[in-house]
């Protein structure tokens, strides 16, 4: 029984040489690699590696969008007993140097000139890097830095190698044990630098075996790689479960053509976290709107008919002879022309995870038809511990622990974990290990409890649970969901707690408010004058009734504020997973959270926003502070 990841590859080469086992769209055209091209390329940049003095236990660090070379390189560098750490794309210089210097990267595989661009720049302030090995050649012939490699030459390094030394590979392959570190993956870091999640092969590969056993994909079915490979959701869904069935793993041609992409592929499976699907609704409510009357009419009939059917199966009530056929016309009238578009045809089953999904979106999805389940786990525990089953779906909760997973509530109302999937710990960080790992079990950090049904409902972070003025516990998140169900607002922070009420910080969607606006006759200029505008103020506070409406008095808001710029990764006030980081917001926004609280109707600001490539403006504008009637009903 294979103990690693390259140990699978091997496997799957041998049963099943001819079989496709990666695609990338290319100028339009899907590229397929069958299992043995997989191999042989990770075999041959592995045995270049090591030729250019890789050497176990080093680290190797990946950036880039997904492409098939991500995944050899990482898979390469763990069959010659090294490990991988993947940094997002988008990362700033600032967070790529503390990645780098912190995991002790020896060698770095970049996609493009963008990638290698940054690395130039930051070199001075690196440790111990001896090659950039860069796989898109575009713009780069010219450059004259020595440590600089182009991907196919590595592997004809390693062609070479293999033709001197054969049998070599395969030799250190076999030599592989589950207990070896597989990869170092980054927390989301809310709280201010990211950890590194020790996880090792055995870790990653429990998590795929145990989540396959109840929610199988087989090995002709079609997923999309389309989220940061950095990201543990799709290390968990590409490398953990894809290695152990077989199979395929398709890669858009460019994060622009991910929707299309994913429509021509038609996956069974699909793993997002929340901002996928809030995208998704958010698209399909804005094409509605502008569509004809008798669509818009037709679009709502259908929607009261899935909701009803979804709240049955949610029930587990069986529905009568006249309910199957109106869903039936409602599902081949409306239903799965959506999902088409969407590309959500084909699914079996879809995950979403990272980070609570609104149970507004979720019961959305599930009118549509779409087999959306809710999982709860965390980079620490390999991406997965809970999860709903079919047909024992609620979606106020995120199901129930998988096999070989415990979970149990302590007296705090922490949620800790233990299972085979959970990391051996942080890399160089003792403190943060013994802190988060005692005696075999994980602190989440996050509270929640079961239900009757012996399903966790999972409340938030426990730092971030809310006490409102009238002692009840509330989650910010809870509402913060339920505000983004609408198409026109991206983000929200809500504050209350030690506040005598709760209010919010919203982000317009600029996209759809913009499509909103030109449809009105009202003009713009940039994001922060559409922010601004009364119309627009008035258009979300629509929005900010309807969330009220279904919220006890004392958590309904009672003020709110458009923001003047979008919450962003790089000004750190967003992790890369797009995680609200509540103190920095907190702490950057004090003076529009104190404005909040006041009695002023307007407030003068001056930000300083940063651009990814480091540079500053300052920005300077009026915000309005709206005032919202509330019930005590």
């Amino acid at each position: 029984m294979p103990e690693t990841l390259p140990q699978y590859l091997i496997q799957h080469a041998e049963a099943t040489p001819d079989a496709t086992a990666l695609r990338e769209r290319n100028y339009g055209i899907w590229q397929a690699l069958s299992w043995r091209e997989y191999l042989d390329h990770v075999k041959y940049f592995a045995l270049g590696l090591h030729t250019l003095g890789l050497v176990p236990e080093e680290t190797i660090a990946v950036i880039g969008d997904n492409r098939p070379e991500w995944v050899i390189s990482e898979l390469a560098a763990q069959s010659v007993g090294a490990k991988s750490v993947g940094i997002y794309q988008d990362a700033v210089v600032k967070e790529m140097v503390y990645i780098f210097n912190h995991s002790d990267v020896s060698f770095v595989v970049v996609e493009d000139q963008e990638q290698v661009d940054k690395l130039i720049e930051m070199w001075d302030e690196l440790k111990g890097i001896r090659k950039v090995i860069y796989y898109d050649p575009k713009g780069l012939p010219n450059y004259t830095e020595d440590y600089l490699l182009y991907f196919p030459d590595v592997e004809e390094m390693g062609r070479k190698f293999d033709e001197e030394n054969p049998g070599f590979w395969e030799a250190r392959v076999a030599e592989g044990k589950e207990e070896d570190l597989c990869i170092l993956s980054t927390t989301s870091g809310t709280t201010g630098d990211p950890k590194l999640a020790m996880l090792t092969h055995k870790n990653l590969l429990s998590m795929g075996k145990n989540l396959m056993s109840f929610d199988p994909i087989e090995q002709g079915d079609e997923f999309v790689s389309f989220l940061p490979l950095a990201w543990i959701g799709e290390q968990m869904m590409s490398l953990a479960c894809g290695l152990q069935v077989g199979f395929t793993i398709n890669f858009p041609e460019e994060p622009e053509t991910v929707q299309h992409d994913i429509r021509e592929i038609g996956p069974q499976a699909m793993f997002s976290p929340p901002r996928i699907w809030e995208n998704m609704i958010s698209q399909v409510q804005v094409k509605i709107e502008d569509s004809t009357k008798l669509k818009q009419n037709m679009y709502e009939w259908a929607l009261k008919i899935g909701y009803e059917m979804a709240d049955m199966r949610f029930r587990k009530e069986s529905p009568a002879f006249g309910m199957k056929v109106k869903h039936w016309f409602a599902d081949w009238t409306v239903f799965q022309e959506i999902k088409d578009q969407l590309g959500l045809r084909h699914l079996k089953r879809a995950y979403t995870g990272g980070a609570a999904l609104g149970p507004d979106v979720f019961r959305f999805f599930h009118a549509l038809g779409v087999n959306l389940k809710q999982i709860y786990g965390s980079t620490e525990t390999s991406g997965i511990s809970v999860v709903h089953r079919d047909g024992d779906i609620k979606f106020q909760t995120v199901g129930t622990p998988i096999p070989e997973t415990e979970i149990k509530i302590d007296e705090s109302g922490e949620i800790l974990v233990a299972s085979p999937a959970v990391m051996i710990g942080y890399y160089k960080n003792e403190e943060a290990t013994s802190e988060t790992l005692e005696d075999g079990w994980l602190h989440t950090g996050d509270a929640g409890y079961f239900d009757d049904d012996g399903h966790l409902i999972v409340i938030d972070r426990a730092k971030d649970v809310m006490t409102l003025h009238d002692g009840t516990k509330f989650s910010p998140q809870f509402i913060e969901n339920k505000l983004k169900f609408s198409p026109y607002v991206k983000e929200a922070v809500v504050f209350g707690g030690d506040w005598p009420f709760v209010t919010a910080m919203l982000n317009i969607d600029f996209a759809n408010v913009g499509k909103w606006a030109e449809n009105n006759l009202l003009a713009y200029t940039t994001y922060t004058d559409l922010a601004q505008k009364e119309q627009v103020y008035a258009l979300v506070r629509e929005r900010v009734e309807e969330a009220n409406a279904d919220l006890p008095p004392a958590a309904r808001i009672k003020r709110f504020v458009l923001l003047h710029k979008e919450l962003d990764a790089d000004d750190a006030e967003l992790t890369r997973t797009r995680k609200v980081r509540r103190n920095v917001v907190a702490e950057r926004y004090d003076e529009i959270v104190s404005a909040l609280y006041s009695q002023n109707s307007h407030l003068n600001i001056e930000t300083v926003i940063t651009y990814q490539d480091g540079r500053t403006a300052t920005l300077k504008t009026r915000l309005r502070l709206e005032d919202m009637e509330i019930s005590e009903q």
